[in-house]
């Protein structure tokens, strides 16, 4: 086995296409990160295929901090020591959906409620059209394709010296930021394919290039869109950064763990 390169930084979104949070240690289960986009507000203008309401469509989603109001039950599953212990290893059970409730720091300061009506008539401001949010809850991770995303940091350094500008790599909203041992932008592209041990248990397989769209145009802090972002992307890289993943062991990932490759 050869290591590849050491994790950065471990990162999940609790309400899909708002800001995210970054953590020392994540659960990477077979349905995402724990606690990864475990919410989203389903809009009744949406797409029938992607019905979800989007900083692609309301770019002050952003600017919008959830938290989860028990964040000290929102780390791991709740039985995973026991389940763990159960050899081969059992399934950690789902949460109460009690101990995943999230608050929202809107652009303005106050708090609310992510099931507040308040917050849905918020994020309807300036929208064209008919919308009707709903709040959907999810024990698996509501991500657009793959349960997990990852992304080198030499990727994104990379992208920063063909735009000539620095970059946030928070617009790239993926799970593990890494640091390859090669130093190489878009290395990863060459690992498709093959499996991934991080840290002492998870396993994963790198499925498909990640294709990108309007959200890696956005300032992660302020919504401010920036067109040559994607352009510049799609026009040397195919409109792709970064890797899809599958899990295929299950496991806590920490930050500055190694990334072993398997085969």
């Amino acid at each position: 086995m050869a290591t590849i390169g050491k994790v950065e930084s471990l990162w999940r979104y609790p309400v899909k296409s708002m800001s995210g949070e970054t953590l020392d240690e994540v659960f990477m289960g077979f349905s995402g990160v724990y606690g990864d986009r475990c919410f989203a507000f389903k809009n009744s203008s949406g797409r029938k295929g992607f019905p979800y309401l989007s900083a692609t469509a309301q770019e002050r989603m952003l600017r919008y901090r959830p938290q989860f109001r028990y964040p000290e039950r929102a780390v791991q599953p709740p039985n995973l020591a026991e389940a763990m212990s159960i050899s081969p290893g059992v399934n950690p059970a789902n949460p109460d959906p009690h101990d995943l409730m999230v608050d929202v720091v809107t652009p303005s300061g106050t708090i609310v409620a992510l099931d507040d009506p308040v917050l849905r008539e918020m994020l309807c401001e300036g929208l064209r059209g008919e919308n009707h949010l709903t709040l959907v809850r999810s024990d698996r991770a509501l991500t657009d394709c793959r349960p997990v995303s990852l992304i080198s940091l030499q990727t994104i350094q990379q992208v920063e010296a063909e735009l000539g500008i620095p970059l946030d790599k928070r617009r790239f909203r993926s799970n593990v930021y890494f640091n390859l041992a090669s130093g190489n932008g878009f290395a990863e592209d060459e690992l498709v394919g093959r499996r991934l041990r991080i840290g002492s248990k998870a396993e994963i397989m790198l499925l498909e290039r990640d294709p990108r769209c309007k959200m890696i145009s956005l300032d992660p802090d302020t919504g401010e869109h920036n067109p040559e972002v994607l352009r510049k992307v799609a026009q040397i890289h195919s409109a792709c950064a970064g890797i899809y993943c599958a899990v295929l062991v299950e496991g806590m990932v920490t930050k500055g763990d190694q990334i072993e490759l398997l085969d």
